[in-house]
């Protein structure tokens, strides 16, 4: 492995020379290595062969990071004291000038810089830390609001897009493909009761009440980094950047970060969402958006979380009616317990709404 990890790496220009490659990190979709090199005063090295079956156009998802890239690293270069490096991230050219190659056997690489010294987290235990991830991820928008160009491409279609979900959702309870339908009855009506309502993000969209926005579209609190002080660094993993909704990125960084356990909890009693975490998170976030968010986009920041948990929750109990065909899964009753648990996660931010809303409204 060692010696194809050095190949690959040799397609890509570098001045600096391959000394060893190993797996990292705990993503699930790409196949992820750090590369160290031989001269210890350079560049390490993030080296990944990407998943074409999830991702089935490479090029286009490139183009996208290219453009915001070059486009974030143009407005750090006008703020004092930015370490361009750190602070974005820098994908390495290829020796025919593409930011990918493409292997003997078809396999798709590329190549970013490694941001050294960072700190990433799957669980925030401060106010401190929602903060900073808040302020990163608004930061991360607000640098994007003016980027030139047309749209970027849609690299996975209508991704969070609730009607369509809701659409699938309704098919395979009819369908009831390998009979599961009777084991989440329960389930099955609180996503029902709620599907009007959740369509509201979408419908002040088309009415051209919020603008559809370049968002990220993964806000899980890990695919932020702070530097070894917890102060807010850079957001990676941009796959999945594309048109879509503020909420969107504000909802899912609520739901991972404010909850009080894990994703697929058993026992639904220990699921809360933190309002501390939800303040700061929000204090940092707007701290960034303030300037460029519109009034429509802030009055609806508290029901964005409910909706993405929503969403998740549909999503998980989609996959268990249907066989368990998506997310992977370690028992049976898997994605039938995480829906559980994000319906458990929405009813406690549905308790807290108000509370939530009065949040934002200070602090807007």
């Amino acid at each position: 492995m060692a010696y194809y990890l050095k190949e690959i790496f040799d397609y890509f220009v570098t001045d600096n020379n391959f000394l060893n490659g190993e797996p990292y990190g705990s993503g699930h979709i790409h196949d992820t290595f750090l590369i160290k090199t031989v001269e210890k005063d350079k560049d390490d090295y993030i080296l990944q062969r990407l998943n074409n079956k999830i991702f089935k156009n490479i090029p286009e998802l490139q183009h996208n990071i290219e453009r915001v890239t070059v486009h974030l690293r143009n407005k750090l270069k006008t703020k004092p004291g930015s370490d361009i490096k750190r602070e974005c991230l820098s994908l390495i050219p290829s020796r025919d000038g593409k930011s990918w190659i493409v292997d003997k056997e078809g396999n798709y690489w590329r190549m970013f810089i490694f941001i050294s010294n960072h700190r990433s987290y799957n669980i925030v235990d401060s106010p401190g830390k929602a903060f900073e991830g808040g302020k990163t991820i608004g930061r991360f928008q607000a640098m994007l609001s003016d980027m030139p160009g047309g749209p970027l491409f849609e690299t996975i279609p209508r991704f969070h897009n609730i009607e369509y979900r809701l659409e699938i959702f309704n098919l395979k309870i009819k369908e009831n493909p390998v009979g599961r339908v009777v084991n989440a009855g329960e389930e099955i009506n609180q996503v029902l009761q709620r599907a009007e309502e959740m369509k509201i993000i979408l419908k002040l969209g088309k009415e051209g009440k919020i603008p559809l926005r370049i968002t990220h579209n993964d806000t899980k609190f890990n695919n932020i980094l702070l530097d070894e002080n917890d102060k807010a660094l850079c957001v990676i993993d941009l796959d999945t950047v594309m048109p879509g909704y503020v909420h969107y990125d504000f909802g899912d960084a609520i739901r991972t970060a404010a909850n009080t356990a894990a994703e697929d909890e058993k026992d639904l009693s220990m699921i809360n969402m933190d309002i501390n975490l939800f303040k700061a998170y929000s204090e940092g976030y707007l701290s960034e958006t303030g300037e460029t968010l519109n009034d429509v986009e802030k009055e609806y920041l508290a029901f964005a979380p409910g909706l993405i948990t929503y969403t998740i929750a549909l999503r998980f109990l989609t996959d268990y009616i249907n066989g368990d065909n998506y997310f992977k899964i370690h028992h049976e009753l898997h994605n039938l317990q995480r829906a559980r648990a994000q319906l458990r996660l929405m009813m406690s931010m549905e308790e807290q709404y108000g509370e939530m809303k009065k949040i934002i409204s200070k602090l807007t």
